[in-house]
């Protein structure tokens, strides 16, 4: 007797895009070895094509499963490196977590699907890189913030440098969840909130001394559905100002876009 092979059947997808608004200097870093230039202590991820720097979508996405992680009382339970995060290591717990189901768990356990969510990497836009190139920033495209450690013992300073993008810049950011049932949909309202929750707190590095502050702003959502193996045409997209008139408006969306979803 053989098992009986598990399928996966697509249903529909939601895609999402927006703009990522630093509203303080934001700082994501990258490898000194490779990245740093001239002597900065601490510089961001740059693209090695044009040297812009971008926010990773692995960092937007970390930050949006920590925030959620928090906001449900999600024990942390599963090691990775320095990190810990909540892992349901068990099929039943997993079947009801908002966390795992709608951000997933590593494909190790027997009871692991199909990855639901996936974050783009977020590009600076045409009119921020333009912007940051007239101003002259101390190094291209970012600048170089100064802070200073202070020993306990001695009370001496030692000065250090941060490499950050000024405030103001703009990324292009973009996220697709895919559905596999009905039952889905409900998951990516936890998308949503994860992004309000990166709102208020911060994105990347040195967010309690005033780096990372971002707003996601004029959000476009757009749906298809695919029925008995055919596609449908897709919904017509919308456009908010901010991620929270998104939030607002969705459960109207999902009811009219998906209401015939198996």
């Amino acid at each position: 007797m053989t098992d009986t092979p598990r399928t996966v059947k697509l249903v529909g997808r939601i895609f999402l895009t927006f703009t990522i608004e630093a509203k303080t200097g934001l700082h994501i870093g990258g490898s000194p070895g490779t990245l740093a230039i001239g002597n900065v202590d601490n510089p961001v991820i740059r693209n090695p094509l044009n040297n812009q720097p971008y926010v990773p979508g692995s960092s937007l996405r970390g930050k949006m499963r920590s925030q959620f992680e928090k906001d449900t009382g999600s024990p942390q339970n599963n090691s990775i490196g320095q990190v810990t995060i909540h892992t349901c290591k068990e099929a039943e717990p997993y079947q009801t977590c908002p966390v795992c189901r709608t951000f997933g768990i590593p494909g190790e356990y027997p009871h692991s699907e199909t990855s639901r969510l996936i974050v783009r990497d977020a590009f600076l836009t045409e009119a921020s890189a333009a912007d940051l190139e007239r101003i002259r920033t101390d190094l291209p495209f970012t600048e170089v913030k100064w802070e200073a450690a202070i020993d306990r013992v001695t009370s001496a300073a030692v000065p250090r440098q941060q490499e950050r993008v000024p405030a103001g810049a703009k990324f292009q950011g973009a996220l697709t969840f895919s559905l596999y049932s009905r039952a889905d949909l409900a998951l990516f309202d936890n998308v949503l909130r994860a992004l309000l929750l990166v709102e208020e707190d911060y994105l990347g590095g040195q967010g309690s001394r005033g780096s990372g502050q971002v707003v996601f702003v004029d959000p476009t959502i757009k749906g298809r559905s695919n029925q008995d193996g055919g596609v449908l045409q897709p919904q017509p997209e919308k456009s908010f100002k901010s991620m929270v008139a998104l939030a607002e408006q969705w459960p109207e969306l999902r009811a009219t876009w998906f209401q015939d979803l198996d």
